[in-house]
């Protein structure tokens, strides 16, 4: 990369300079006091006294948020890659409500979908810790997914068969009108949410709601444990803030000088001389 675009690139996209964490505070700051004026808004007595201000602020913090996201297009050598991106969807979400608000009015309160931006902090304060173990949560999941499926069609089975027994105990008279409605009871049930709008009232039926609720309890520990050991077999290695400068993809090794998605060098040659 240019010289220009990699000292950009270390300012808007690390966070491990001075001036790179300087950026990133600046920006939550920004993305803090944006969504505190889009909440601010839909008040309705804030907005007949303040409306005219907050509008302006509200399109300040746009231009503001659109500038930084050429910015980020610009600094890294796979746009495409970075558009595509968790955070480049978000960042592109962040901005694109108050463009639409013009031809859509009552858009723009989807704006606070710049929250979600706000997970950036975790990179500001040095946090890689817990961003390498959502990784690692992550790709557990995918490892468990199928395993995870086959359980809850086990359950979807179980509570059809459950409400429909309930429905043969209680009946209309106890409120179970129907057998998606005892299937409902049996969701309500299992789950240990218990709304109480409808409950078995004789014995047989209390009997089986009692197994229903202990069960409940018993199938939650099914899918921890499918979890807990896709946890164990992931393999953990450590990370930092360190951004690629083609598809900004994070969580590199420490001693990592080429991307571990795209290959790309991690750092010029004339950087890691010095």
């Amino acid at each position: 990369m240019a010289s220009w675009r990699y000292q950009l690139h270390e300012i808007i996209f690390e966070a491990d300079t001075p001036a790179g964490k300087a950026f990133d505070v600046a920006l939550l700051v920004a993305i803090g006091a944006s969504t505190l004026c889009v909440m601010l808004e839909s008040v309705e007595s804030v907005r007949a006294r303040f409306g005219t201000e907050l509008l302006w602020a509200e399109w300040g913090f746009t231009l503001l948020f659109t500038a930084e996201y050429l910015l980020r297009l610009l600094v890294v050598e796979r746009p495409a890659a970075y558009a595509r991106s968790f955070f480049g969807i978000v960042d592109l979400l962040a901005i694109i409500p108050t463009y639409v608000s013009v031809l859509l009015p009552g858009t723009q309160s989807l704006l606070v979908i710049r929250t979600l931006r706000l997970l950036r902090i975790f990179r500001v304060f040095k946090l890689v810790e817990l961003l390498g173990e959502a990784r690692l949560l992550m790709v557990a999941l995918r490892a468990s997914q199928l395993k995870l499926l086959v359980f809850i069609g086990f359950v979807v089975i179980l509570m059809t068969i459950l409400g429909s027994v309930m429905y043969l105990v209680e009946g209309p008279e106890s409120g179970f009108t129907s057998v998606p409605r005892s299937v409902y009871w049996a969701v309500v049930t299992m789950t240990t949410v218990g709304y109480g709008d409808i409950a078995p009232v004789t014995v047989l039926g209390q009997t089986l709601a009692a197994v229903v609720m202990i069960m409940g309890y018993a199938i939650i520990a099914v899918p921890t444990g499918i979890v807990t050991s896709e946890l164990l077999d992931a393999a953990r290695r450590p990370a930092n803030t360190r951004s690629c400068p083609s598809c900004t993809s994070e969580g590199h090794a420490l001693t990592a000088r080429f991307c571990r998605d795209c290959g790309g060098i991690l750092e010029p040659e004339e950087v890691v001389g010095r």
